[in-house]
């Protein structure tokens, strides 16, 4: 698998990583009619989603999905939801109707999922990820049984093994969906990953292990400390 990767300076991280998704949705609302934006959750991207409030998008013409949720209300401080409606969703011109809030707090979450799965469309335009201290992403931890997964695009598991936190269960999508996405960007910022980002990018592929590399194929924004250990570097 063949990766993009942009190196930029910490100041430049979020502005960057907001013009190449305001790139890609304006082009796929050219080709399309729409675009369909997958956000990631954490903190990483916080900066980066405020960025895009003052980019030239057409915001009616987004429709907006999650990569993954915690079972915890949409206003608890842990919600993927709740972080991008105060950093973004909350700024700009989108309906309610056309951001899909994955329902991970509800009594059934299997049941959630499925539905969830039968919301998106068949390619993704745009899917954000990150990576997790342990080489996750959205919510399919190493070793993990929805690693497997090659039908169900959206599936409920279980909290993560420590020291990842907050530990509760979760929905996230599945590898196929990462797959099928027209444009994947991966944000990673700071040195805290840099060693874990060379194994994810230049080391043997065994996803099963460090499930961050299923998005291989993807564009990589990195800040220089997130990269330092890299020796391929699109500075």
């Amino acid at each position: 698998m063949s990766s993009s990767v942009i190196v930029v300076t910490a100041d430049r991280f979020a502005a960057t990583a907001a013009t190449w998704i305001a790139d890609r949705a304006n082009s796929a609302i050219e080709a399309r009619g729409e675009c369909t934006l997958a956000l990631c959750g954490g903190n990483t991207p916080v900066p980066v989603f405020e960025e895009l409030v003052g980019r030239t998008i057409r915001w009616p013409e987004v429709v907006v999905f999650f990569g993954d949720e915690r079972a915890v209300p949409r206003d608890d401080p842990d919600s993927n939801f709740g972080m991008a409606c105060r950093s973004l969703l909350d700024h700009v011109s989108i309906r309610g109707d056309r951001v899909h809030r994955m329902e991970a707090d509800r009594p059934d979450r299997g049941v959630a999922a499925e539905e969830y799965d039968r919301l998106l469309p068949p390619r993704l335009d745009i899917l954000l990820l990150g990576v997790g201290p342990d080489g996750h992403t959205a919510s399919l931890f190493p070793g993990s049984p929805a690693l497997l997964e090659t039908d169900r695009r959206v599936v409920a598991v279980p909290g993560p093994p420590p020291p990842i936190q907050p530990q509760v269960a979760r929905m996230t999508i599945t590898p196929p969906v990462i797959g099928a996405a027209r444009n994947v960007a991966v944000l990673v910022s700071g040195i805290a990953k840099a060693a874990l980002l060379a194994r994810i990018l230049e080391g043997p592929s065994d996803p099963i292990i460090l499930p961050a590399q299923f998005a291989r194929r993807g564009t990589w924004i990195l800040d220089r400390a997130a990269a330092g250990q890299l020796h391929r570097r699109d500075d």
